[in-house]
């Protein structure tokens, strides 16, 4: 279903786009052409117009030339949130080379991974993390590194500053390490033709997955994924305008950093603040600066925010979007967003979605002025949805639980070098459409509401029953001094699995064994015996996933391994 509860709750936006048959760089290109003298992005005062932004895409894209990158090559970019690296994305779109989107703080083995997977020739990164390549030399089909350093995207004051006090890693140039600053010189040299523009079904980006479960896997994006998302973004969001500003935090290589907080603001004529390392203790100061007009993030930022004593006083009246995806945002934790913000003169809600990486980012939203409470929203325009019955095609019934499954423009091409698995989670039905598998429970409501239960895979099993650890993390929450919880199974000689539920306690809230069981007491009346948590701990923060994610894994291991020693 898509329609019928998109034309009921968003009233006048259309339920089919029109796609236009364009590469990434072609779309921006006509930003460019409408708004060129709009603000593209912003880098710590360090400001371009699409003007000028178009000027350092075309630049980069004849210095990959002189480098000898041809239409088709894959290069990797391993740079957080900056200028370099949204300038290099789409000059590597505009001459038909597919961008290999790699995150900085990957461990050396990950990154030679990532490097041999993807068959990459070029690769740029930050000096600061240019040893994790360096020791890997050699090992992969890579030619050359450029390195580049977060003072050459400053203003010049700035900048001097930066380098006076040091910040940055001195890295020595060889006939396999360049620097960004020589290889954008080259590119001012360079006269070669211009190769033709990538098709729309050409694969832009490569994103990974894996990012509490599995092992890690290429996923290949078309242009026509991403221009279609930022599309539907635009139209689902029911306020954007050209001129309007994110606040761009989410990480480029992740698909909702790239898919809405860069390519749909720009698509639109918008402007991003990039942001390049996420330190909620600065987010005062960037909110002030920027009075940004949107904000996206994953339920753990949106939890941090609200504890930090820096937002207290901050006003978030300019604010017409806030957009959490990622991971499940809980009932209880949007209500306390929902508080936050109008405290702080935003007069909106929080809106979750619902996505994977699978088909770019997110894929359904919730209204902007109406809410059902749990659900992730209604399809976006094209996009439909069914939930099955697991491991099979048949269709569950309204309200009853099963697989989410997606079909619609953003569906990745497939997994890289991974036919096998390409297979099972990309099925043609009995209706002849391409459906993804997405490996989450959930059920649709008569008026075509989604609701996200949880990963099939998270379903722990205790004494027979299967318990899902997000509605006992439902109720947790719902607790007044909770501010976020997870749950686990540990593995138990009698029960298989008995549950544990980790909790970090908001602002003014202390540890105490009275509230363990104020806590215990309030889950015993809401939970069923059997699934009722058989442990409690407290601690000051849960660890987390390179984007931010709660690592419910790590959680796991610890006590696993706390277990073998026993």
């Amino acid at each position: 279903m898509n329609s019928e509860a998109w034309i009921k709750f968003y009233g006048d936006t259309p339920a089919t786009l029109t796609y236009p048959e364009r590469s990434m760089y072609e779309m921006i290109l006509d930003s460019a052409a409408k708004y060129p003298d709009n603000k593209a992005y912003d880098f710590m005062g360090n400001t371009k117009t699409y003007k000028e932004f178009m000027k350092e895409i075309t630049l980069c894209a004849n210095a990959l030339l002189a480098e000898g990158v041809k239409s088709g090559d894959r290069v990797t970019i391993c740079l957080p949130n900056t200028p370099q690296a949204i300038i290099m994305l789409y000059a590597i779109n505009k001459i038909g080379a597919v961008a290999n989107m790699v995150h900085p703080l990957s461990a050396e083995n990950e990154i030679l991974f990532y490097l041999n997977v993807s068959e990459s020739v070029l690769a740029i990164t930050l000096t600061d993390f240019y040893k994790k390549f360096e020791a890997i030399e050699g090992q992969s089909k890579l030619k050359k590194v450029i390195v580049t350093k977060i003072g050459e995207a400053l203003p010049p004051v700035k900048s001097f500053a930066y380098k006076f006090i040091g910040h940055e890693r001195k890295v020595e140039t060889s006939d396999k390490v360049i620097t960004y600053k020589d290889f954008m010189a080259n590119g001012k040299k360079y006269s070669g033709k211009m190769p033709d523009l990538p098709d729309s079904e050409d694969t832009a980006a490569i994103l990974y997955s894996g990012g509490t479960t599995g092992t890690a896997k290429g996923i290949l994006l078309s242009n026509r994924n991403f221009n279609a998302l930022a599309l539907q973004t635009i139209a689902a969001s029911g306020c954007f305008k050209a001129g309007d500003i994110m606040l761009s935090a989410m990480p480029v290589f992740h698909g909702f950093g790239l898919g809405v907080c860069i390519h749909t603001m720009l698509l639109g004529g918008g402007m991003c603040a990039l942001i390049p390392k996420v330190d909620v203790k600065e987010f005062a100061g960037h909110f002030k600066k920027y009075k940004p007009n949107y904000m996206a993030g994953v339920p753990t930022l949106f939890e941090a925010m609200m504890r930090s004593e820096g937002m207290q006083d901050i006003d978030l009246s300019s604010l017409k979007g806030v957009f959490s995806g990622g991971d499940s945002l809980s009932v209880s934790l949007k209500k306390k967003v929902d508080a936050f913000l109008k405290e702080h003169g935003a007069q909106i809600q929080v809106r979750e979605g619902y996505g994977l990486t699978e088909c770019v980012t997110a894929s359904c939203l919730t209204p902007k002025d109406y809410y059902r409470e749990g659900s992730i929203g209604v399809p976006f325009p094209d996009v439909f949805y069914k939930i099955v019955i697991p491991d099979t095609f048949d269709e569950a019934e309204a309200g009853e639980l099963g697989e989410i499954c997606i079909s619609g423009p953003t569906l990745m091409t497939g997994y890289l070098n991974e036919p096998k698995e390409t297979a099972k989670t990309l099925q043609i039905h009995n209706d002849g459409r391409t459906w993804l598998h997405t490996g989450d429970l959930g059920y649709m409501d008569e008026d075509g509401f989604i609701y996200f239960k949880q990963r099939l895979k998270r379903m722990i099993v205790t004494s027979g029953y299967n318990v899902y650890p997000s509605q006992i993390e439902n109720v947790i929450d719902s607790h007044e001094a909770v501010m976020l919880s997870t749950v686990i199974g540990v593995k138990d000689d009698y029960r298989m699995q008995r549950i544990k539920a980790f909790i970090v306690l908001k602002p003014g809230f202390s540890a105490s064994e009275e509230l363990k069981a104020e806590i215990r007491a309030l889950c015993e009346k809401n939970i069923a015996k059997y699934a009722l948590p058989r442990e409690y701990e407290f601690r000051d923060s849960l660890p987390k996933t390179l984007v931010g994610k709660v690592a419910y894994t790590v959680l796991e291991k610890e006590e696993n391994e706390k277990a073998s020693v026993q």
